[in-house]
């Protein structure tokens, strides 16, 4: 055997993409699986499989036939219950079926967070009709925030500042989940003065942490991430006691291992979780840039069993989206040189993805800089040269 592991990568994207570049340098296997052929992660894997993450049936076929040593999730719209099974037969799924199952719906986790661990979540209902959205924006007055309970990168999210809005923020969030289920999270608008990802490593060792990562979200989906996002001592250790509660509630029967993005509001002192992803979160891909281990590096190194030392330190670094705004099947990226040329601390990530739509993510720019300002100025102006040229 010439490889020390196999993986099988439930989901393809981006990050899969990043999270396969540093699981083949550790010396694995990987098998990329996607709803779609030719998905960014498959081009650089071992061998690649085309199904619904959503099919039982092809799921268990194809852990079946590759008998991957693990099985490490992407994307939250998996058929969890099938993980949980195979999970009972030997399988490692990382960094547990409990995990993939409890967070592939934000109603699971937040009543996991403020239900059984007590954590300080904001006001809270769920709704499956347009009536109990009504009634649960009534208990969390306004302006509130609408989501459906599964989507990905923020789709589907509305903030209501009244009655008005309401019928508008169901009918967005119902038409961008993803899964079978049509319910949604009503939730307090929080007025916090910052809000940040906290990357919780879980490994053979213990629980570590890397910088909070500040970050900035249009459409609900993230646009600019900076690291290290400063924030007072006080409040960085309740979010480390409370990013550190909840991941260790998530291990199940499985042994927990890899990295988690714990998500929270900040105002002044005061820390409120928010949401949690166990996987590389998209905007830890700061990370490639401001810390000597990537959040994917670390989550190969915490998957495999292998040392992770301690809590992460991280230079200034910044993070910019590139984003497309039309259909199209057919086009090619400009503009490179100039993005690269803004300064020697910017580099540039293209994904590769073989279609583009509005506001799809096809690639990220990455600064480092002598402060947090600097660096994302650097990765913004980077982000803005980097021109998609439509061809159809």
């Amino acid at each position: 055997m010439s490889h020390i592991a196999t993986i099988l990568l439930l989901g393809s994207g981006e990050l899969g993409r990043e999270f396969t570049i540093s699981a083949k340098r550790l010396g694995a296997r990987v098998i990329a699986c996607d709803a779609y052929a030719n998905a960014p992660a498959m081009q650089l894997a071992d061998a690649a499989e085309v199904f619904p993450m959503l099919d039982g049936e092809a799921l268990r076929a194809t852990v079946l036939k590759h008998q991957p040593d693990y099985i490490v999730p992407e994307i939250e719209a998996i058929r969890t219950e099938v993980l949980a099974d195979l999970e009972a037969e030997g399988f490692n799924v990382v960094p547990s079926a409990r995990a993939a199952q409890l967070t592939m719906n934000r109603d699971a986790i937040r009543d996991l967070a403020a239900g059984e661990l007590g954590l300080v979540t904001s006001r809270y209902r769920y709704a499956e009709n347009f009536e109990q959205v009504e009634a649960a924006a009534a208990h969390t007055g306004f302006p509130c925030v609408i989501k459906p309970v599964m989507s990905s990168s923020g789709k589907g999210q509305s903030k209501v500042d009244d009655t008005s809005g309401l019928q508008a923020a169901w009918d967005y969030a119902v038409a961008n989940m993803r899964g079978d289920r049509a319910r949604v999270i009503v939730e307090q608008f929080i007025d916090f003065d910052y809000e940040i990802t906290l990357l919780t490593i879980h490994h053979r060792g213990g629980i570590n942490f890397c910088p909070p990562i500040g970050h900035r979200q249009e459409r609900g989906d993230y646009q600019e991430s900076w690291q290290p996002a400063p924030m007072s001592e006080a409040a960085l250790a309740k979010a480390r006691e409370m990013a550190a509660k909840v991941v260790e509630a998530l291990k199940g029967n499985g042994r927990g291992w890899g990295i988690y993005g714990v998500e929270f509001f900040v105002k002044g002192d005061e820390v409120i979780f928010s949401e949690l992803s166990p996987r590389p979160h998209d905007t830890g891909m700061v990370t490639m840039a401001s810390q000597d281990r990537s959040q994917f590096d670390l989550h190969a190194r915490a998957i495999l069993g292998l040392p992770v030392f301690g809590d992460q330190a991280a230079r200034c670094g910044a993070s910019a989206v590139i984003l497309a705004d039309r259909d199209s099947a057919d086009f090619a990226f400009e503009g490179l040189a100039d993005a690269l040329a803004v300064s020697p601390e910017v580099d540039v990530r293209i994904f590769s993805k073989p279609t583009t739509r509005p506001y799809r993510r096809m690639g990220v720019a990455l600064a480092r800089g002598q402060n947090a300002e600097d660096a994302r100025e650097y990765a913004k102006e980077a982000a803005r040269r980097v021109r998609i040229a439509y061809r159809d």
